[in-house]
């Protein structure tokens, strides 16, 4: 059955694919979904994704060039994925779900962020742009909110740290230790995960399937 409007609600903390996948030593990017381990988390998100979508929209395909709204609802205003990561994970898994014909078919696209402790989720809507169109205002508020500050992540804190102290001596630099094992690694022997801030043996990443 062919509509040009679907709306999709999936409850959960939204998060993103480039958390969740490995990297080999030649860079090539990995997404684990049966290794029994943290990584396999995404898969099962985008599986629920899918599953919600063909759920709430039986039978329905949309096969036009599509507007997107979609409205992202995280527990913590501070600690969540960044959203702009989160679209590509969230129509992956609409695509897998037959609702639509292909993800480039999303030809305009508005992402909003919101915060809900109780029932974070997000919820998305598509409409065919044969029978809609985009209209907005920007307008400046009367009454001021108080503004949400960004600081740098720990990871990026860490580095700029490091990059200006500058205390560790060559050797111990080119020195990587495995997160599972303990091991000590050469550059060559080490493989990143979870957007390069893990560091696995090969060793270790051949269990993890």
């Amino acid at each position: 059955m062919q509509k040009n409007y679907a709306k999709v609600i999936v409850k959960g903390s939204p998060i993103s694919k480039s958390n969740f996948k490995l990297s080999n030593s030649k860079g090539r990017a990995i997404l684990p979904y049966n290794s029994g381990k943290y990584h396999d988390r995404y898969a099962v998100y985008e599986e629920e994704i899918a599953y919600e979508a063909r759920l709430q929209n039986p039978k329905v395909v949309l096969s036009e060039s599509l507007i997107a709204i979609l409205k992202v609802y995280y527990k913590s205003s501070k600690r969540h994925p960044d959203t702009s990561n989160i679209t590509k994970s969230i129509f992956d898994g609409i695509e897998k779900s037959g609702l639509i014909i292909n993800d480039a078919q999303i030809r305009r696209i508005v992402v909003e962020e919101y915060y809900d402790k109780i029932n974070p989720r997000f919820e998305l809507e598509l409409f065919g742009e044969s029978s809609y169109k985009v209209k907005y205002d920007i307008v400046k508020k009367e009454v001021l909110d108080t503004p949400i500050e960004y600081s740098l992540p720990p990871n990026k804190k860490s580095s700029s740290k490091y990059l200006s102290n500058n205390k560790c001596k060559a050797k111990e630099c080119n020195k990587l230790k495995c997160e599972f094992c303990g091991t000590l690694l050469k550059p060559s022997e080490a493989v990143t995960a979870n957007n390069k801030t893990i560091i696995l043996c090969k060793n270790c990443l051949k269990k993890l399937f």
